[in-house]
């Protein structure tokens, strides 16, 4: 088997690596850097559960190689808070009860991460567009909009 070496900072540590061409940016995650919160859910790119920035752009993990990210910095929910203090999106999404299962909710705050980068003060329309490649399946979306406009609101947007 023929392997290529992959050098992929994750939540600021560096991960060296030899892994196969085809290997999927979401399996390097969950398995090489042992992070489980990014979730495999329908790998396809259709649920957005599998969401992860990118040098600070948001992917798809599961339709994204490994090898795509070799040099890249990845953020992960895991890396989103400070190791003490929730992130405030995390923190929103907990206190308006954006979220039920919790399968989509990594994948939907690393989206909502990237989309509060860009415009600070979405408007709810503005956050459904840019949730739209995240699906739940629980909440209706209703209460993941009030969350991201509260973490906006926190967030000085």
């Amino acid at each position: 088997i023929v392997k290529v070496p992959v050098d992929i900072t994750v939540n600021g540590r560096t991960y060296s690596d030899e892994v196969e061409p085809r290997q999927l940016l979401v399996h390097f995650i969950r398995e090489n850097a042992a992070l489980t919160g990014t979730k495999v859910g329908c790998d396809t790119s259709q649920c957005g559960s599998c969401t992860v920035t990118m040098d600070r752009v948001s992917v798809k993990s599961c339709t994204t190689l490994t090898v795509q990210a070799n040099g890249s910095s990845i953020t992960t929910i895991e890396g989103l808070s400070d190791g003490v203090d929730l992130h405030p999106l995390q923190e929103a999404f907990w206190n308006n009860h954006g979220l039920q299962c919790g399968f989509c909710t990594p994948g939907m705050i690393m989206a909502a991460s990237e989309l509060l980068r860009i415009n600070p003060d979405p408007s709810r329309e503005e956050i459904r567009e840019g949730l739209e490649g995240n699906l739940c399946r629980c909440t209706g979306n209703q209460n993941i909009v009030l969350a991201v406009e509260d973490a906006a609101r926190t967030m000085g947007g």
